[in-house]
């Protein structure tokens, strides 16, 4: 028999626990997934930094519902501009 868990204030995955439960605690404050997402990614430069560091390399896909998704290509060059 299955059990599926159930989170109806919001879902967060990082490959690092302490990353995940920072976006949670954003959305479950109310914030929204860029935030949370902005706030793992701060705690990702600190507890798995290989991964990630501050002024890094950024690719972002973000939708809004009813609206065409925007992407953010934030490497290298492209950052600079």
């Amino acid at each position: 028999m299955l059990h599926t868990k159930r989170a109806l204030g919001g879902v967060f995955v990082a490959p690092h626990h302490l990353a995940a439960q920072a976006g949670r605690d954003v959305l479950r404050e109310g914030g929204n997934a860029a935030e949370a997402m902005i706030a793992a990614a701060a705690a990702i430069a600190v507890v798995y930094p290989h991964m990630n560091a501050i002024g890094g390399d950024g690719f972002w896909l973000l939708a809004e519902p009813g609206q065409a998704p925007r992407a953010i290509e934030a490497c290298g060059p492209a950052a600079a501009a």
